[in-house]
């Protein structure tokens, strides 16, 4: 994605080998008018918001000079976050009282099924990534199945590119609204898609087992994410239908050239962030463990986020926490022809592929 800021064009989607801190420190001053590119943000007082603040604090060009929160509408970001006190933040404002001609680009961090009313009604130069669901499916009739309600921009879909950057970074360059992956589709795609587009692995019997922190849910209040109803227990939820199996599906099938369905079953697990994907594939006929391994190895060696670990080394969450990392390997299964991949992800910032 490019931004023209005057006679000079930005490119904030980085080519494949642009170096950028492993983690973020919490105390970065950054003056937002004094950066290249305006950001604005919709819903900024959920976790996605604070996330994404607490990443363009560090960025050289991004500067945030937009944030919308209805609920909390005229406080500041650090009464509702205090630990971006340190940043130069504008207060929180309605969606209705924002100028949209002050910002460059738009993150977009509503819930599902209220952002797309929101985006069609925005200036068309305007640069935007959807960190919601409502335009990762190209399918409309899939979207209203798996999310239950109508699709209300169905006019912008065809213009929508999918925002995993390792895969398709020349696509969004050229983006006007690009569509954030979902955190499981993330942690799930960037393992099998390699394999699946070298035929190493087989379309069929994908076994997926994921786990994830409970912040996933969001901010919103739930009886079921209470800290009594959460700690010392594993919880298995979506089960048979989960709402990222279509996207999984669709980026799986996109790359096999065929339609690929996976058995898909997410847990909670009682701390705060990561995720975790423990996928259970059947290899092509004649391939090894190691040609798995090394294809991994291969594809992702000029990717900074993207890490296969050592040979034999087990992907941990707590190692990505709070970073813009994906860490995965891949393991012999006891079965004869068939592979564990672990995959883990500091799901909350997925979009840091994007930055």
């Amino acid at each position: 994605m490019c931004f023209q800021k005057g006679e000079r064009k930005i490119r904030v989607v980085a080519d494949k080998r642009v170096k950028r801190p492993s983690s973020i420190s919490f105390r970065v001053s950054a003056n937002s008018a004094e950066k290249d590119i305006r950001i604005g943000l919709l819903g900024a007082s959920g976790y996605t918001g604070a996330e994404i603040v607490r990443l363009l604090a560090n960025h050289p060009h991004f500067g945030v000079t937009l944030m919308t929160a209805d609920r909390k509408a005229g406080q500041s970001m650090d009464s509702v976050f205090p630990h971006l006190r340190a940043q130069k933040l504008p207060r929180l404002i309605s969606v209705k009282d924002a100028d949209f001609s002050t910002v460059d680009a738009l993150f977009c961090c509503l819930p599902h099924g209220t952002t797309q009313e929101i985006i069609k009604g925005l200036p068309s130069a305007l640069k935007i990534v959807d960190l919601s669901a409502d335009f990762r499916l190209r399918d409309i009739s899939e979207y209203e199945e798996w999310y239950g309600q109508p699709h209300k921009a169905v006019e912008l879909q065809k213009d929508v590119v999918y925002g995993l950057t390792e895969l398709l970074r020349d696509d969004i360059k050229k983006a006007r609204l690009v569509a954030n992956p979902g955190c499981y589709p993330t942690s799930v795609q960037l393992p099998l898609v390699p394999l699946l587009k070298a035929n190493l692995i087989k379309h069929e019997n994908i076994i997926i087992d994921a786990k994830s922190g409970v912040s996933g849910a969001g901010r919103g209040a739930k009886e079921a994410n209470l800290y009594s109803e959460i700690a010392e227990g594993i919880s298995s939820y979506g089960v048979t239908r989960h709402r990222h199996v279509p996207e999984i599906e669709q980026g799986l099938s996109d790359v096999a050239q065929s339609k690929v369905t996976v058995s898909f079953t997410p847990h909670l697990m009682p701390m705060i962030r990561g995720m975790q994907s423990t996928i259970y594939v059947e290899m092509a006929p004649g391939v090894s463990i190691e040609e798995l391994y090394q294809h991994l190895k291969s594809s992702y060696e000029d990717e900074e986020f993207v890490k296969v670990l050592e040979e034999g080394v087990v992907p941990r969450t707590h190692n990505v926490r709070g970073s813009n990392y994906c860490f995965m390997n891949v393991f012999p299964d006891r079965i004869p022809g068939r592979a564990i991949i672990i995959s883990v992800v500091n799901y909350c910032i997925t979009l840091h592929h994007l930055l």
